[in-house]
């Protein structure tokens, strides 16, 4: 339950972020930042942001090289972060000898279990 959650929460995050940048694209802060301030802080102030700023003139959009750059490295990001997760939550119940074979087939990750 708490992998599928994490996985949900990033997902949906994500997805958010790049809605904000969307409507940010029309916006004299452009695509890019709003989705950086979107990721960094929550898509709720990024869209407060974005509303913040100037509209472009005649229904322009302002994409720019970094908005392209910073949604390739923030999903690259978020997808490593979710592999390390999995990967420290399998290393502490044991399921995995360091990349040889699973130890069990029947064995399921649970992020929220720690061993004490």
């Amino acid at each position: 339950m708490g992998l599928t959650l994490l996985i949900f929460g990033l997902l949906t995050d994500s997805f958010l972020a790049a809605l904000v940048g969307l409507f940010g694209a029309r916006r004299r802060i452009g695509f890019g930042w709003t989705f950086f301030l979107s990721v960094l802080f929550t898509p709720l102030i990024g869209l407060i942001i974005c509303l913040l700023s100037d509209k472009l003139p005649d229904g322009q959009r302002n994409w720019g090289c970094l908005g392209s750059i910073l949604a390739i490295i923030t999903i690259a990001l978020l997808a490593f972060l979710l592999l390390m997760v999995i990967g420290v939550a399998a290393a502490r119940q044991g399921c995995y000898d360091y990349m040889k074979r699973p130890l069990s087939t029947s064995c399921k990750i649970n992020i929220s279990q720690t061993n004490q």
